[in-house]
């Protein structure tokens, strides 16, 4: 079996050599496959904020100067820390820094607050955080301070300070009277190491689960590298796009949807919006010429519907995600923006269901296509786990090379069948081309994940 982080299910044999057979799985990390972006586009822009412009080659050095700091600092390989940065080019290095010092992320989303993060710490026994001194009006350091003094894991911070401010630590180390340290990000920056020997089958992060109360998700690195280059494949991505991060970048859906790391394998750029908001991404398309987005229906219908005028000559495709399909905003958005609009369905737990060009027209706006991977399997099966016939609405299972066989630490048990389905918290069925449509949450039954 695979060898993962203590805690997780690992794939059975036959399917880890079925999954490199059928060249999914390629036994390189993620952290591995920025050193080869690197090589392969050096001097060309990889990430975008505001004026920011970051290249690969400086993406690259400054995750192993990063990595070399980590290291420096005390931390060491498979440990856990938690991630909780908002759309900044430090989130990406700070992922890749922390995969190349063996380190695994836990990726967390912005809005959480105090009850949110302190569990993950104690789920994870993550001994690490990185995230913003203050953000949008809310002091994480505060809110750190308070997780550190009462458990006994959390001994290392480090906070992201916006390009020009002053930081609070100014720019050493301090320490409080639980023991935990605290220091900006910035200053971790060391010469760097050689490379750590790493799997390929080893966790390389932590993601939060689909469903309220679901736990964390372990990813390998080689099962989340074919579901970035998958979703890319997908959606026609080369080096000339241009991707528009507008929804949180630490996300499953922008992180690896294709997202961020898709982009990056096809040698694009990545631009980096503080939030989804018209005002905000509309005039980014134009400056930056972007021509592939990931947007929920309610930020579509506000972008729809923004008096300001828009210029997105240079979009191509729109990723419409949500549950249901919206196929009014679909139809509008395309005409709008003059684009083509995918649909899709994406779960951290590596179920992704999304449209292609070669779909039959009616497929696109109302259904959410068919799943990634050739070796998806997907049933969908009423309460007593049987399968349902095409067209009758029921349970979506699935099973492939991207959906691990657990949560980690088995948070949610039963939420995996014995023969390795994941039970989604969400009703689906099938219509007579093959294409699937996500009605929405399943009711809650007692092997719901909800």
């Amino acid at each position: 079996m695979t060898s993962l982080l203590d805690g997780c299910t690992p794939w059975p044999e036959e399917y880890v050599d079925h999954y490199w057979a059928a060249g999914h799985w390629r036994g390189t990390t993620l952290d591995s496959l920025l050193r080869g972006w690197a090589l392969d586009h050096g001097p060309r822009t990889a990430l975008v904020h505001g004026d920011t412009r970051v290249t690969y080659a400086a993406l690259n050095r400054r995750a192993d100067r990063m990595a070399a700091g980590l290291r420096l600092r005390g931390l060491r390989s498979g440990q856990r820390v938690i991630v909780q940065l908002p759309n900044v080019p430090e989130l990406v290095t700070t992922l890749f820094a922390l995969l190349r010092a063996g380190l695994v992320p836990v990726l967390c989303p912005p809005e959480h607050r105090g009850p949110e993060v302190s569990e993950l710490v104690r789920l994870t026994q993550a001994v690490g955080y990185v995230g913003p001194a203050t953000h949008a009006g809310f002091d994480h350091t505060a809110m750190v301070a308070e997780i550190a003094a009462r458990g006994p894991f959390l001994r290392r911070v480090f906070t992201y300070e916006p390009p020009g401010t002053a930081s609070e630590f100014g720019g050493g180390l301090t320490t409080d009277p639980a023991g935990c340290h605290y220091s900006p990000l910035a200053s971790l920056d060391a010469p760097p190491e050689p490379a750590l020997a790493q799997s390929a089958g080893q966790v390389a992060l932590l993601l939060p689960a689909g469903a309220p109360g679901g736990g964390l998700v372990p990813r390998t690195h080689d099962d989340y590298a074919y579901q970035a280059r998958a979703a890319g494949e997908a959606t026609s991505l080369t080096r000339d796009d241009v991707y528009l991060a507008a929804l949180p970048a630490g996300s499953n859906t922008v992180l690896g949807c294709p997202g961020i790391l898709g982009t990056l394998t096809a040698g694009g750029t990545v631009v980096l919006a503080d939030g989804p908001d018209p005002a905000t991404c509309l005039p980014l398309i134009a400056r930056e010429r972007v021509t592939v987005t990931t947007v929920t229906t309610p930020v579509a219908e506000s972008w729809l519907a923004y008096p300001g005028g828009t210029d997105t000559a240079t979009l191509r495709l729109l990723q419409l995600t949500g549950t249901p399909p919206s196929p009014g905003t679909a139809g509008r958005a395309g005409r709008a923006f003059g684009c083509r609009v995918q649909q899709l369905f994406a779960l951290p737990e590596g179920v992704v269901l999304l449209t292609r060009p070669e779909d039959p027209a009616e497929a696109t706006p109302a259904t959410h296509g068919r799943p990634l991977s050739p070796d998806d399997r997907i049933r969908v099966v009423d309460a007593s786990g049987a399968d349902v016939p095409d067209g009758t609405t029921g349970r979506l299972l699935a099973r492939g090379p991207y959906t691990p066989r657990g949560h980690y630490r088995a948070t949610a048990a039963d939420t995996f069948t014995p023969d390795g389905y994941l039970r989604t918290p969400y009703l689906a069925h099938r219509t007579p081309t093959g294409t699937l449509v996500v009605t929405g949450p399943a009711p809650h039954t007692p092997d719901s994940t909800s």
